[in-house]
């Protein structure tokens, strides 16, 4: 994949990410940032539960959304304790 398409995988996934789990985005920066960082998050609990996501970019969206939102749900435990 190249850049422009990882940073629209990421903005996607992260705006998605922050809808689901606040009512509304972190701002462009942090979504892109959110979205890519759950991509890695997302592709390595598929991969630990052996799921293929498919190829192409809405297999890519979905896997980096799924770790997007589980980040952000860490991220609110660690925030509570």
């Amino acid at each position: 994949m190249g850049f422009i398409a990882w940073i629209l995988t990421g903005l996607i996934a992260g705006w998605l990410a922050g809808r689901v789990m606040k009512g509304g985005g972190y701002g462009v920066i942090m979504d892109i940032i959110l979205g890519l960082l759950g991509g890695v998050v997302g592709g390595w609990v598929f991969g630990m539960l052996g799921i293929w996501h498919g190829g192409g970019m809405i297999g890519s969206i979905l896997v980096a959304f799924v770790g997007a939102v589980i980040l952000v749900w860490i991220t609110r435990l660690l925030k509570k304790a």
